[in-house]
Protein backbone atom coordinates (compact mmCIF):
# COMPACT_ATOMS: atom_id res chain seq x y z
CA UNK A 1 0.00 0.00 0.00
CA UNK A 2 1.20 3.31 -0.84
CA UNK A 3 0.52 6.78 0.48
CA UNK A 4 -0.21 9.57 -1.93
CA UNK A 5 -1.28 13.67 -1.79
CA UNK A 6 -4.94 13.96 -2.14
CA UNK A 7 -4.87 16.50 -4.74
CA UNK A 8 -3.08 13.88 -7.15
CA UNK A 9 -6.28 11.36 -6.58
CA UNK A 10 -8.34 14.51 -7.63
CA UNK A 11 -9.84 16.06 -4.21
CA UNK A 12 -9.80 19.90 -4.23
CA UNK A 13 -7.59 20.29 -1.31
CA UNK A 14 -4.92 22.95 -2.24
CA UNK A 15 -4.45 25.83 -1.19
CA UNK A 16 -6.79 27.33 -3.95
CA UNK A 17 -8.98 24.45 -3.82
CA UNK A 18 -8.12 23.32 -6.86
CA UNK A 19 -6.70 19.48 -7.51
CA UNK A 20 -3.47 18.50 -9.16
CA UNK A 21 -5.15 15.22 -10.73
CA UNK A 22 -3.07 12.62 -11.79
CA UNK A 23 -4.53 9.95 -13.71
CA UNK A 24 -2.64 7.31 -12.87
CA UNK A 25 -2.59 8.24 -9.19
CA UNK A 26 -6.16 8.33 -8.89
CA UNK A 27 -6.51 4.72 -10.58
CA UNK A 28 -4.24 3.48 -7.95
CA UNK A 29 -6.90 4.91 -5.15
CA UNK A 30 -9.94 3.67 -6.91
CA UNK A 31 -8.08 0.19 -6.78
CA UNK A 32 -7.58 0.30 -3.11
CA UNK A 33 -3.55 0.40 -3.53
CA UNK A 34 -3.26 3.71 -2.53
CA UNK A 35 -4.39 5.97 0.78
CA UNK A 36 -4.85 10.05 0.30
CA UNK A 37 -3.59 12.44 2.61
CA UNK A 38 -3.58 15.70 3.39
CA UNK A 39 -1.08 16.82 5.97
CA UNK A 40 -2.04 20.43 5.74
CA UNK A 41 -6.07 19.74 6.58
CA UNK A 42 -4.20 16.97 8.91
CA UNK A 43 -2.60 19.96 10.13
CA UNK A 44 -5.84 21.95 11.31
CA UNK A 45 -6.28 24.29 7.68
CA UNK A 46 -9.14 24.70 5.84
CA UNK A 47 -9.57 24.79 2.30
CA UNK A 48 -9.31 27.03 0.65
CA UNK A 49 -6.24 28.71 2.77
CA UNK A 50 -3.90 31.50 2.11
CA UNK A 51 -0.76 30.27 -0.18
CA UNK A 52 2.63 29.44 2.48
CA UNK A 53 6.13 28.91 2.06
CA UNK A 54 9.05 28.42 3.97
CA UNK A 55 10.79 30.92 5.07
CA UNK A 56 14.71 30.83 5.96
CA UNK A 57 15.52 26.83 4.73
CA UNK A 58 13.16 23.93 3.92
CA UNK A 59 11.12 21.34 5.91
CA UNK A 60 14.29 20.16 7.60
CA UNK A 61 14.85 23.08 9.17
CA UNK A 62 11.58 24.00 10.09
CA UNK A 63 11.26 20.59 11.88
CA UNK A 64 14.92 21.71 13.75
CA UNK A 65 13.05 25.23 14.18
CA UNK A 66 15.81 27.24 12.00
CA UNK A 67 12.81 28.38 9.47
CA UNK A 68 9.47 28.90 9.58
CA UNK A 69 6.83 28.72 7.06
CA UNK A 70 4.47 31.53 6.47
CA UNK A 71 1.64 32.71 4.94
CA UNK A 72 1.81 35.22 1.91
CA UNK A 73 0.40 37.98 4.98
CA UNK A 74 2.97 37.53 7.10
CA UNK A 75 0.85 35.19 9.03
CA UNK A 76 3.39 32.48 10.71
CA UNK A 77 1.87 28.98 10.66
CA UNK A 78 4.81 26.70 11.21
CA UNK A 79 2.89 24.98 13.72
CA UNK A 80 -0.10 23.63 11.85
CA UNK A 81 2.79 22.25 9.20
CA UNK A 82 4.61 20.28 12.10
CA UNK A 83 1.12 19.06 12.97
CA UNK A 84 0.41 17.72 9.64
CA UNK A 85 3.74 15.95 9.03
CA UNK A 86 3.56 13.99 12.40
CA UNK A 87 -0.20 13.30 11.45
CA UNK A 88 1.05 11.99 7.71
CA UNK A 89 3.73 10.18 9.19
CA UNK A 90 1.24 8.34 11.99
CA UNK A 91 -0.59 7.24 8.40
CA UNK A 92 2.24 6.14 6.85
CA UNK A 93 2.92 3.63 9.91
CA UNK A 94 -1.01 2.51 9.84
CA UNK A 95 -0.99 1.51 6.62
CA UNK A 96 2.96 0.25 6.36
CA UNK A 97 3.60 2.12 4.03
CA UNK A 98 6.07 1.11 1.15
CA UNK A 99 6.31 4.55 0.05
CA UNK A 100 4.53 8.06 -0.38
CA UNK A 101 3.84 10.18 -3.58
CA UNK A 102 3.33 13.77 -2.49
CA UNK A 103 2.59 16.69 -4.64
CA UNK A 104 5.97 18.34 -5.41
CA UNK A 105 6.87 22.15 -4.88
CA UNK A 106 5.04 22.47 -1.66
CA UNK A 107 5.68 23.52 1.57
CA UNK A 108 4.12 20.36 3.07
CA UNK A 109 4.63 17.65 0.60
CA UNK A 110 7.38 18.76 -1.68
CA UNK A 111 9.89 15.92 -1.70
CA UNK A 112 13.14 17.52 -3.94
CA UNK A 113 11.80 21.17 -4.92
CA UNK A 114 10.09 23.75 -2.83
CA UNK A 115 9.31 27.71 -3.44
CA UNK A 116 11.98 29.60 -2.16
CA UNK A 117 10.13 31.80 0.55
CA UNK A 118 10.09 35.15 -1.41
CA UNK A 119 6.47 34.60 -2.85
CA UNK A 120 7.65 35.22 -6.61
CA UNK A 121 7.33 31.59 -8.05
CA UNK A 122 10.86 30.90 -7.44
CA UNK A 123 11.53 27.40 -6.45
CA UNK A 124 15.04 25.87 -4.72
CA UNK A 125 15.85 22.55 -3.85
CA UNK A 126 14.47 21.07 -0.57
CA UNK A 127 11.76 19.49 0.75
CA UNK A 128 8.79 20.14 2.48
CA UNK A 129 7.99 19.66 5.91
CA UNK A 130 6.37 16.28 6.08
CA UNK A 131 8.64 15.15 3.06
CA UNK A 132 11.23 16.11 5.80
CA UNK A 133 9.66 14.01 8.60
CA UNK A 134 8.60 11.04 6.59
CA UNK A 135 12.47 10.67 4.97
CA UNK A 136 14.10 11.40 8.75
CA UNK A 137 12.08 8.42 9.52
CA UNK A 138 12.76 5.52 6.84
CA UNK A 139 9.94 6.41 4.60
CA UNK A 140 10.33 6.36 1.06
CA UNK A 141 9.10 9.86 -0.60
CA UNK A 142 8.89 10.84 -4.32
CA UNK A 143 7.08 13.41 -6.34
CA UNK A 144 3.96 12.47 -8.74
CA UNK A 145 7.50 13.21 -11.64
CA UNK A 146 9.48 10.86 -10.56
CA UNK A 147 6.81 8.30 -9.91
CA UNK A 148 4.91 8.63 -13.24
CA UNK A 149 8.99 8.07 -14.42
CA UNK A 150 10.11 5.58 -12.43
CA UNK A 151 6.95 3.42 -12.08
CA UNK A 152 5.18 3.87 -15.42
Amino acid sequence: MILVSSCLAGLEVRYNSTHSLNKEIHKLVDENKAVTICPELLGGFLTPREHAEIVGGDGGDVLDGKAEVIEKSGKVVTELYIKGAYAALKKAKEINASGVVLKENSPSCGSSLIYNGEFKGKKIVGNGVTSALLKRNGVKVISEEKFLKDFL
